[in-house]
C-alpha cells in the first residue's frame, strides 16, 4: 500500500517530485505524510501553505486510497518506486527523477537501452530508417525506448516488435489513455510482447502539452544515447537530445537532405558534436555490441522481386506506373511482386499506391 499512498501524494496538485521526497524524508514514508496531522504537516516547512490547504481538500476528496489500488489492478496498471531495487538505476541518476512510475506490461530494463525519436510528420525516408535502426538494434538485444508519437516514435517502436525485441513507450499522459488514438494496437502489441507502457503521469492524465518536455526527460534518462532521425530546428526531439547531454548520455543523430526542413535539427546537432550515424552498427560499435545477420535473416530474391526491389529506392516513393515503366514489365505482374515483397516486409506503401523499400541487411 505504500505505494498508493505515494501515488495519492503524486497527484495532488502542486507537489512535485522534489516536495514529495522532502516530505517523506521528513515524515519516513508516504503513508505516514497521508495520515499525518494538518498541524504536523504544516510544521514540517516541506510545503508551501497552498500547498498544504491542497494536499488537505486531496486527502478528503481521496479518502479510501484502497479504491485507488483496486481500480487500478483491474486496469493492470502497475506501480514503480523510487525506493524500490527495481526502479531503473539509471534514472535515478537524473535531475529530479521521478519519485512513482504507472506502468502496463514488463518493466524491467537491461543494461543496453537506446531511444529513437524524431519528427511526428516524418517523411518516408524517415520513418523507414528510424524502422531499421530499431529493428537492427533490437535483434542486438538492444531495447528501444520512444515516446509512441506519431511519424518516427511508432516506427521505431514497429521496427523493433518486427524483430521480436523488447520496446518500451514513455508517455506524457496516463497509461489507461490511447494517445494518439490510431496507436491503439500498438500499445497493446507492446505489452503483450514483453514490453511496456509507462509515463510517470497519474491514470487519467490527459496529454497535456506541458506534460511531454517532462516526459522527455524520463525517455532519455532511461538510455545508454538517444537517437534523433528527423527534427526541425525547433523540436521536442532536441529537447530531449538537450537532457541526453546534460545528463552525460551519447547523442547520435541521422543525415538527411539539406533541402528538407527536417533536417535542420539533425544538422545541427552533427555540428555541436552529435555523432553521425548511417546504420545501427555505427551505435553498437559506440558499446562494442556486436550484431551478427543469421543465416535465417539473409533474405533470398527471385530475379523479379530483386529487380522492383533495387528499382525502389529508401526515400523517394514510387507509383505503380513509375515502376511498370522503369522494369517495362505487366501492371498484375509487377502488382503480384510487390505484395510478395510487402508480406517479407521489403516494401512499404507510404501512400495509395505508392511504394518505397525498406533497409534490409543480407538481401540477395
Amino acid at each position: 500500500m505504500e505505494k498508493i499512498f505515494l501515488a495519492a501524494l503524486q497527484m495532488t496538485p502542486g507537489i512535485g517530485n522534489a516536495k514529495l521526497r522532502s516530505l517523506i524524508e521528513y515524515f519516513g514514508s508516504a503513508k505516514s505524510v497521508w495520515q499525518a496531522d494538518n498541524s504536523d504537516i504544516v510544521a514540517s516547512k516541506c510545503l508551501t501553505q497552498s500547498d498544504c490547504e491542497c494536499l488537505f481538500s486531496q486527502r478528503k476528496k481521496l479518502d479510501v486510497v484502497e479504491g485507488l489500488a483496486e481500480k487500478w489492478e483491474k486496469q493492470e496498471i502497475k506501480l514503480c518506486s523510487y525506493f524500490e531495487e527495481s526502479y531503473p538505476s539509471r534514472l535515478k541518476e537524473i535531475f529530479h527523477p521521478p519519485m512513482l512510475l504507472y506502468y502496463r506490461g514488463n518493466f524491467t530494463c537491461n543494461e543496453n537501452n537506446i531511444a529513437i525519436v524524431g519528427a511526428r510528420k516524418a517523411s518516408p525516408y524517415g520513418k523507414n530508417v528510424a524502422e531499421s535502426l530499431a529493428k537492427d538494434l533490437a535483434k542486438a538485444g538492444v531495447t528501444i525506448i520512444s515516446g509512441a508519437a506519431r511519424g518516427i516514435d511508432t516506427a521505431s517502436h514497429r521496427g523493433a516488435l518486427d524483430a521480436k525485441g523488447k520496446t518500451i513507450a514513455v508517455l506524457g499522459c496516463g497509461v489507461d489513455i490511447v494517445y494518439p488514438a490510431e496507436n491503439r494496437s500498438l500499445f497493446c502489441e507492446i505489452v503483450d510482447k514483453g514490453g511496456a507502457i509507462v509515463s510517470e503521469f497519474a491514470p487519467g492524465t490527459a496529454p497535456l502539452a506541458k506534460n511531454f518536455p517532462a516526459r522527455n526527460r524520463i525517455i532519455s534518462g532511461l538510455s545508454n544515447g538517444v537517437v534523433v532521425v528527423e527534427a526541425a530546428v525547433k523540436s521536442g526531439s532536441l529537447i530531449t537530445a538537450e537532457f541526453a547531454l546534460s545528463e552525460g548520455r551519447d547523442v547520435f543523430a541521422v543525415p538527411g537532405s539539406v533541402f528538407s526542413p527536417l533536417s535542420g535539427g539533425c544538422h545541427t546537432l552533427i555540428k555541436q558534436g552529435a555523432k553521425l550515424i548511417e546504420d545501427a552498427k555505427d551505435i553498437l560499435n559506440e558499446y562494442t555490441i556486436q550484431y551478427r545477420l543469421k543465416k535465417e535473416d539473409v533474405l533470398q530474391l527471385s530475379e523479379e522481386e530483386k529487380l522492383v526491389y533495387q528499382t525502389l529506392s529508401e526515400d523517394r516513393p514510387l507509383t505503380i506506373e513509375d515502376i511498370i515503366l522503369r522494369t517495362r514489365s505487366s501492371a498484375s505482374h509487377i502488382a503480384f511482386v510487390i505484395l510478395q515483397l510487402e508480406l517479407r516486409g521489403l516494401v512499404k506503401e507510404c501512400a495509395p499506391h505508392c511504394y518505397v523499400r525498406t533497409v534490409e541487411e543480407g538481401v540477395l
